[in-house]
C-alpha cells in the first residue's frame, strides 16, 4: 500500500494524503497525465474509471465515469486551475450529470497534486480542500477516504507495467463507451512537432495516407475555429475508390487539443466528433483521439474496417516526418 499517511485538518478543511512509490518522479507523473493509465486507478477496483476527456494544462478539463458493480454511473469531471509539469498541478474536482454538465447540487472541491522525487523514487502529496465543515464532513460519510485510498492502492501495479503504456506500442484503440473509442499513440518528438504536423498541409500530405499506394490531392486545413477543411485521397496513379472528408473546427487550443466534426464526402453518413489531445509524457508525445460514433453499430461497423491498422500505418509516417527519420 502506498500511501504512508492520511491527515484531517476539520479548522483548515483539509485532507492531506501522503504516498510515496518506488518509481522515478517522470514516471508518477505520467501515470497522472496518460489517460489510459490514470482510468487504471482513479476509481476504487469496484468502481473502474474510463475517461472521455483528460486535457491536463491550466484551462483544460477531464472528464470520467465510474462504473459501479451493478451498472451504476457516477460522472465526475476536474478544471485544471495550474499544471507545472512534473511538478504539480491544481484542480476544481467536482461530479458531473450524465450529459457531462457539472453537478450543481453536489458539493466541489480543490484538490492540488505535488509530485518531488525521493530517495527511493518518488512522492505525491494530495491536498483537498472542502468549502465548508458541513462539505466536508458529507463527502467523508460518502467513504470518500475510503475511496480514495482503495484507489491509490493499484498505482503500484500500473508503475510496474512499463510496457503497456512505452513508446513504440504501435496504435492502440480503446472502447470508452456504447459510442465512444480512444485512439492512442505515443510520438517520438514534441507536442509542437505533432500539432505542426496536423496543421500544416505539407507535412499532413506526407503522412495522413493510410495503407500504401494513396496519395493525398486535396488537404484544405481548418485555420481557425468555424473553419471547414476537407481532405480527399486517390489511388496513386489514378484509378477507382477515391473517397475524402470534410468537418468543422469547433474547438482549437495550440498546442494541446482540437475538436473536429467528419463526414464522408457525398455520403448520408451521419458526422462523427472527432477530440485530439496532445500530452507530453517520457518517450515523446501521447496523441489521444477520442471519436464519438452516431450509435455503436456505427462504432463496430468502422473498428471491423481495420481502423487501427490503418490509422497505425499513417501515425508511424507521422513520427517519420516529426523526427526526420
Amino acid at each position: 500500500m502506498p500511501i504512508t499517511s492520511v491527515t484531517k485538518d476539520p479548522e483548515a478543511l483539509t485532507m492531506t494524503v501522503i504516498a510515496d512509490f518506488a518509481a522515478p518522479l517522470q514516471r508518477l507523473w505520467d501515470a497522472y497525465a496518460d489517460p489510459r493509465q490514470i482510468e487504471q486507478f482513479w476509481g476504487p477496483p469496484t468502481y473502474p474509471a474510463k475517461f472521455t476527456r483528460h486535457d491536463m494544462v491550466a484551462g483544460g478539463r477531464t472528464d470520467y465515469v465510474m462504473t459501479g458493480p451493478n451498472g451504476e454511473k457516477s460522472p465526475g469531471h476536474w478544471d485544471f486551475l495550474r499544471v507545472d509539469a512534473p511538478h504539480s498541478f491544481e484542480v476544481q474536482d467536482g461530479f458531473s450529470n450524465e450529459d457531462g454538465t457539472n453537478n450543481t447540487d453536489m458539493p466541489s472541491m480543490r484538490m492540488t497534486f505535488e509530485f518531488e522525487a525521493t530517495d527511493g523514487g518518488s512522492r505525491l502529496t494530495t491536498v483537498t480542500h472542502f468549502g465548508s465543515a458541513d462539505q466536508l464532513e458529507q463527502l467523508l460519510a460518502m467513504g470518500m477516504e475510503e475511496g480514495m485510498t482503495q484507489a491509490m492502492g493499484q498505482i503500484d501495479d500500473v508503475l510496474a507495467d512499463l510496457a503497456s503504456f512505452a513508446a513504440g506500442g504501435g496504435t492502440n484503440a480503446d472502447i470508452l463507451s456504447d459510442t465512444q473509442v480512444r485512439v492512442s499513440r505515443i510520438i517520438r518528438g514534441s507536442k509542437e512537432q505533432v500539432w505542426e504536423a496536423h496543421n500544416n498541409a505539407e507535412l499532413m500530405q506526407q503522412w495522413l495516407l493510410g495503407p500504401d499506394g494513396w496519395i493525398m490531392p486535396v488537404c484544405q486545413i481548418a485555420q481557425n475555429v468555424g473553419d471547414t477543411y476537407r481532405y480527399e485521397w486517390e489511388p496513386e496513379g489514378g484509378g477507382e475508390g477515391a473517397f475524402g472528408f470534410d468537418g468543422e473546427l469547433l474547438e482549437s487550443n495550440a498546442p494541446h487539443r482540437s475538436v473536429t466534426t467528419e463526414h464522408m464526402i457525398d455520403t448520408d453518413y451521419p458526422s462523427t466528433l472527432n477530440e485530439m489531445t496532445l500530452t507530453t509524457i517520457e518517450g515523446g508525445t501521447l496523441l489521444s483521439l477520442v471519436i464519438t460514433y452516431p450509435s455503436a453499430e456505427v462504432r463496430d461497423m468502422v473498428l471491423a474496417t481495420g481502423m487501427t491498422d490503418g490509422m497505425e500505418t499513417s501515425y508511424a509516417r507521422l513520427e517519420s516526418v516529426v523526427t526526420g527519420s
